[in-house]
């Protein structure tokens, strides 16, 4: 992902800064005081407040440094400042129909903010993908692990 921007809703953003600031300033130092506490009762090889304190300490760390570069590489991208609202782009909630007439709502977010169990799905999605650009009664086919599905878009809205 190095040199690729990541495009954000502001919400998504806000989401991403509030886990960072809160490893940050509550968990990571809640950790250390736990792991320094630790560390002055003698044999740290069978103290499991040590151990398991130094190893989430590290997944802290980690999880921070990864927040850190998705922060530094996000483009934020307001949805409501979209200017053609008649086609899908980042940001649109878009009612699709399948070949069975079911329907399935679907949001383009980034992909740090996709949750396909509510709705949204990551922006370099194969779905996504194949909405980019989509108009009303367009119809998009995706290639899916089950084969090739066919959808209709039906509406498109901005937040």
């Amino acid at each position: 992902m190095q040199g690729k921007t990541n495009p954000v809703t502001p919400a998504g953003y806000a989401a991403m800064k509030a886990r960072y600031d809160h490893l940050l300033g509550t968990e990571r130092p809640e950790i250390v005081e736990i792991v320094s506490w630790a560390a002055g009762n003698g044999d740290r090889s069978e103290n499991g407040d040590y151990l398991y304190g130094r190893k989430r300490m590290r997944e802290i760390d980690r999880e921070l440094a990864h927040l850190a570069l998705r922060m530094k590489a996000a483009r934020v991208i307001d949805p409501a400042a979209q200017p053609d609202k008649t086609r899908a782009f980042f940001g649109a909630t878009v009612t699709l129909a399948d070949e069975d007439d079911n329907e399935k709502v679907v949001t383009l977010v980034g992909d740090d903010e996709q949750d396909a169990s509510a709705g949204r799905i990551g922006w370099s999605s194969p779905l996504a993908r194949a909405l980019k650009g989509a108009a009303i009664g367009d119809l998009r086919s995706v290639r899916l692990p089950g084969g090739l599905k066919e959808w209709e878009v039906m509406a498109i809205a901005y937040a």
